[in-house]
């Protein structure tokens, strides 16, 4: 028989959830500079104190937010069934057009002027850009034994990257979807 999880524990941990989900949806929808703890907790529905509690600075709350979702994006990406590569290319390009990725500029571009926020950011765009690359590799049936591989995958990954960039402004559905069965053929050549 396992164990029964306190009532006041679920409601911290769906109010800590609930902090990371508007965290992540105010830097997409306002940016740094309009994200504010008061903002996220409003977005949230608790208290300013009780989002300090979870999270004593704003640093942790938004490195935190977009920490979480880059996790279970990963897992979500681990989950897929074994397809083909057309189709995990489109799953790695959907990771770089959605909130997570606008909220992750939004925490990219605050770092790059901000002394302290900027090496938890660089350190955490360094584990999940990793952890990414593993994944793709598991998800493309990738050898990066073979000279060039390594190379290819991160290409996409970047090539991703640009893609969710031009995504930013305008849909850019069309277009993309042309460039991600390019992107597949090319692979399948290259990955053999």
């Amino acid at each position: 028989m396992g164990a029964v999880t306190p009532p006041k524990q679920d409601r911290s941990r769906a109010t800590r959830q609930r902090l990371l989900a508007s965290a992540v949806a105010c830097l997409a929808e306002h940016g740094w500079a309009g994200s504010t703890v008061s903002v996220v907790a409003e977005h949230a529905g608790v208290s300013r104190g009780a989002a300090q509690h979870h999270f004593p600075t704003r640093e942790d709350l938004f490195t935190g937010a977009v920490e979480h979702v880059a996790e279970s994006r990963s897992a979500a990406l681990r989950a897929l069934p074994v397809q083909g590569r057309a189709e995990v290319v489109a799953a790695l390009v959907d990771l770089y057009t959605g909130p997570l990725f606008r909220a992750a500029l939004q925490l990219w571009v605050a770092a790059s002027n901000e002394a302290q926020l900027r090496p938890r950011v660089t350190e955490l765009e360094a584990r999940v850009g990793r952890e990414t690359h593993r994944i793709a590799v598991e998800l493309l049936g990738a050898d990066e034994t073979r000279p060039g591989v390594r190379e290819t995958v991160q290409g996409l990954l970047d090539m991703a990257r640009g893609l969710g960039l031009a995504n930013l402004l305008t849909d850019d559905t069309a277009r993309r979807e042309k460039v991600v069965a390019q992107w597949a053929a090319l692979l399948d050549d290259a990955l053999g």
